[in-house]
C-alpha cells in the first residue's frame, strides 16, 4: 500500500497534464519548468532522507513523506483552478519532497526483507508502485473522457491516500534504519560519501540508474503530451496510452523478481535497457500512431526493472544501506531534476518526439554500463562483518 499510493498520486497528476496545461495556457517549455518543481522537491527529499532515516527510522519518514505527497494534490488542483503556474509548481514540489524522502526509507525496508529472505523483493514492491500508476491512469482516462474537473479528481485521490497511508504504516517495524546511526557510535565501519563516490561499482550503478530513471520519468512527465502533440491523440486516449505504459511497468516488475533470482542482474537489466531503447526509438521516430502505442509496451517493460534492481544492488554492496541507497538514488533524481526542463526546451524547439532521442542515447550508455558492472562481486570484508553483526 505504501508503494501503491505514490503511484496513484503520480498517475493522477500525469493523466491530467493536458487539462492542466490548457487551464494554465502554458507552452511545452513552461510545463517543463512547472515539472521542475517536482524534481527539485524530489532531490531535496532524497538528499536528506538518509539522515532522517538514521535519526527517526523508516516508519516515521515513510508516514511523513507519503502523507506529504498525498497532500500535494489539493495544491496542484488549486493552481489549476486559479490558472497560476507557480502554485502548480509548489504543489509538485511538495509531491516530490514527500516521495523523495519516503523513497529511501521504503527501499531500506525492502532491502531488509531481501537480506532476511535471500530473494529479490524490491522489484515486486516497485511493481506495487506501478500498479498504483496503472490504476490511477485508467481512472484518469475515464475521468478525462467525461470531462470531470481536475480539482474534483485530485481532491478525491488525495482523500483516498490520506486514509490508506496511516492505516498501512503500523505494519512497518519500529527502529528499522536507526541501526546505521547506532553503528557509528559503536565504531562500526560505515562508508563515507567520498569513499562511495570512488567505488567503481557504485559509479556504474549510478549511471544505469540515471539513464533508466530518465526513461521512466520521461513517460511519467511527457507521455500523454507526446501522444497528443506528436501522434494526434485526444487527451482521454493519451491517458489510455499512459495506462498501457503503467500496466507494462507493473507486469515487468512483478515478473522481474523471479527473473533476477534465476538469471542474475546483468542479463535481465541489459535486456530491459535494450527493450526500453527500442520502444523509445519507435515512439520518437515512427509516424504511425498505432505502432507508437505498441512500442510503449516495450518502453514500459524495459524501464520497469532499472530502478528497483539498481537500488537493490546498491543497498547490497556494503554497510550503511541507507547511505548507499541515498547516494545512488540521487543519480536517479538528478535525471528527474534536469529531465523535465531539458526535454521541455528541446520539445519546444524541435518537437517532443525529437526530444525523446536524449533518453534514448542515455539508455544505450546504460546497456554498456550494465555489461561492465560487477553485479555479483562479493561485498568487502567490512560489509560482510557489518552484516554479520546486524
Amino acid at each position: 500500500m505504501l508503494f501503491f499510493t505514490p503511484g496513484l498520486v503520480m498517475a493522477s497528476w500525469v493523466t491530467r497534464t493536458p487539462a492542466i496545461r490548457d487551464s494554465l495556457t502554458a507552452s511545452t517549455a513552461e510545463m517543463g519548468l512547472a515539472m521542475f518543481g517536482l524534481a527539485i522537491g524530489s532531490m531535496i527529499g532524497i538528499l536528506f532522507s538518509a539522515s532522517l532515516v538514521a535519526r527517526l527510522g523508516t516508519r516515521t519518514v515513510i508516514l511523513l513523506g507519503a502523507s506529504g505527497s498525498a497532500l500535494s494534490l489539493p495544491v496542484v488542483a488549486a493552481g489549476s483552478m486559479s490558472g497560476t503556474m507557480v502554485i502548480v509548481a509548489i504543489g509538485l514540489g511538495i509531491c516530490g519532497l514527500g516521495m523523495g524522502s519516503a523513497e529511501v526509507a521504503m527501499n531500506v525496508d525492502g532491502g531488509e526483507v531481501e537480506q532476511l529472505t535471500h530473494r529479490s523483493f524490491l522489484p515486486v514492491m516497485h511493481g506495487c508502485f506501478s500498479l498504483g500508476t496503472a490504476i490511477g491512469a485508467v481512472v484518469g482516462m475515464a475521468l478525462s473522457a467525461i470531462a470531470m474537473p481536475v480539482s474534483w479528481h485530485l481532491f478525491a485521490v488525495s482523500t483516498v491516500c490520506l486514509v490508506a497511508v496511516p492505516a498501512a504504516v503500523p505494519a512497518i517495524p519500529r527502529g528499522v534504519g536507526r541501526r546505521a546511526a547506532s553503528a557509528r557510535h559503536d565504531g562500526d565501519i560505515v562508508a563515507s560519501t567520498s569513499s562511495l563516490l570512488r567505488d567503481r561499482r557504485i559509479q556504474l550503478i549510478g549511471v544505469i540508474l540515471l539513464a533508466m530513471a530518465l526513461a521512466e520519468g520521461t513517460a511519467n512527465d511527457w507521455l500523454p503530451l507526446i501522444m497528443v502533440d506528436g501522434h494526434g491523440f485526444d487527451p482521454a486516449w493519451s491517458s489510455g496510452v499512459f495506462a498501457i505504459f503503467a500496466i507494462s511497468m507493473t507486469v515487468g516488475r512483478f515478473a522481474g523478481a523471479a527473473l533476477v533470482d534465476r538469471l542474475g542482474r546483468r542479463p535481465v537489466l541489459a535486456a530491459s535497457a535494450i527493450s526500453a531503447a527500442i520502444g523509445l526509438a519507435v515512439v520518437s521516430l515512427s509516424p504511425n500512431p498505432q505502432l507508437a502505442v505498441a512500442a510503449v509496451i516495450l518502453w514500459g517493460l524495459g524501464a520497469s526493472l532499472g530502478f528497483p534492481v539498481a537500488l537493490s544492488a546498491a543497498g547490497d554492496s556494503g554497510p550503511d544501506a541507507a547511505a548507499r541507497l541515498s547516494l545512488v538514488a540521487t543519480a536517479g533524481y538528478f535525471a528527474f531534476l534536469v529531465g523535465p526542463p531539458v526535454l521541455g526546451f528541446f520539445g519546444e524547439h524541435f518537437g517532443l518526439r525529437t526530444a525523446m532521442l536524449i533518453p534514448l542515447v542515455l539508455i544505450l550508455v546504460a546497456v554498456a554500463a550494465t555489461i561492465l558492472t560487477p553485479w555479483d562481486a562479493p561485498a568487502n570484508k567490512a560489509a560482510a562483518d557489518a552484516r554479520a553483526r546486524g
